[in-house]
């Protein structure tokens, strides 16, 4: 994401606090589960994914299985990598003194949508904006 247009409608740094505390937590708990999803979808052999510890021979089925997992996890891993990056934009942000502040528009974000979502980038009104565009 971009730099803010204004920085006019940042929280200030004790303000953006309780979101710095909140970010770090959520960022924490989100590295964990990518490095699981990481393990689970790259390192372990098809046996040791599935607890098979036969030497039988492998039905064609269970590869088909085993394929769809990796890859369902490997796209689960993409999402929650955009979302860390999302984070550490906005730790930046927090420590450069633009956090909260739409960077479309400038406008301060509220309160209740960074609760909901403390690295979001946008207001509510520029990010419906943006939703209708993506829709066409």
């Amino acid at each position: 994401m971009g730099s803010t247009r204004s920085s006019q409608g940042a929280y200030s740094k004790s303000e953006a606090q309780p979101y710095l505390e909140k970010l770090k937590l959520l960022r924490s708990r989100m590295l964990g589960d990518t490095n699981y999803l990481a393990d689970s979808a790259l390192k372990r052999t098809r046996s040791e994914a599935a607890g098979d510890l036969s030497k039988m021979p492998i039905h064609m089925a269970d590869i088909g299985s085993d394929n769809y997992e990796q890859e369902f996890s490997l796209n689960l891993l993409a999402a929650e990598q955009v979302t860390l990056a999302e984070i550490d934009s906005a730790l930046a942000r927090i420590e450069s003194g633009e956090y909260g502040a739409c960077v479309e528009c400038g406008q301060r974000i509220k309160k209740s949508r960074l609760n909901a979502i403390p690295f979001t980038h946008y207001c509510i009104d520029c990010a419906s904006e943006r939703d209708q565009e993506s829709r066409g």
